[in-house]
């Protein structure tokens, strides 16, 4: 059965975690899927992880479409979550245009980088029937005005604005909220503020999905290794079983272990 956002919500309603992952091609996408992982997003991180660039920026729509489409081609029910690169959300209108594009290309949801100013954008997107997911936290594509990537929310007013950000974003239509780097006890207030699926990327244990970048989770990161990462192929015989064993830590809450969380 394919996972939806209501499969999602489901899962928090519950208190059960679900596991993400990126993925950038059909090949991988068929075999992420197949091991029962339920998100997969097609992440501008495909800019560092293929492309070779030092950050996001540099990754464009054209490149975000063709890599929709091949996830799209080799899914097996997974729900496709596909990030909106640098400046194509700039304006509501630009916005619309280029989440439609996304959408024809196969992908379920949309993700976008950024607080309380996306708010009429995250609005517009929703009435037009296109689910978004708001990225909180360190928000790759903001590396240049943060001066590097940080763990942010760390001071008590920075995590008071958060905990805004995500509830004003939350009323404005978003369907999920991802929370990239911030101390875990923090990710856990967020986690209970909103209704909305909270998925976590170095945010702790007590969000209600985690997600990874492929290679890092599979040991083939080059350059500095994130806190926030385990190396699953590690501890098995194959791709399939490091995917298999990833999804099973994510459910049974093992994965992130306090060694890969930020404390404020």
């Amino acid at each position: 059965m394919a996972v939806t956002i209501n499969t999602l919500r489901e899962f928090k309603q519950k208190g059960e975690a679900f596991a993400a992952l990126t993925s950038y091609d059909a090949t991988f996408s068929q075999v992420v899927s197949e091991a029962g992982v339920h998100v997969i997003l097609i992440g501008d991180s495909l800019g560092m992880v293929l492309q070779g660039h030092d950050s996001t920026l540099p990754v464009t729509m054209d490149q975000m479409v063709y890599h929709v489409s091949c996830v799209a081609k080799g899914n097996r029910g997974s729900l496709i979550m596909a990030d909106m690169p640098f400046m194509s959300y700039g304006t509501v209108e630009s916005a619309l245009e280029n989440a439609a594009e996304l959408m024809r290309a196969g992908a379920h949801m949309v993700k976008l980088e950024g607080t309380d100013w996306m708010k009429e954008t995250i609005t517009a997107l929703t009435e037009r029937a296109v689910p978004v997911c708001a990225h909180l936290g360190l928000t790759p594509q903001f590396v240049n005005k943060f001066g590097g990537y940080k763990v942010q929310g760390r001071d008590e007013k920075a995590a008071e604005m958060m905990i805004e950000h995500a509830c004003e974003l939350e009323a404005a239509g978003a369907d999920a909220i991802l929370l990239e780097c911030v101390p875990a006890p923090l990710a856990a207030r967020i986690s209970q503020a909103v209704k909305a699926p909270v998925i976590g990327i170095g945010a702790g244990p007590d969000t209600d999905g985690q997600i990874l970048v492929l290679h890092d989770m599979l040991g083939i990161t080059t350059g500095r290794k994130p806190r926030f990462v385990k190396n699953f192929l590690a501890e098995t015989d194959s791709v399939q079983e490091a995917l298999q064993a990833y999804v099973k830590a994510v459910g049974e809450r093992s994965f992130p272990a306090e060694e890969h969380t930020f404390k404020a």
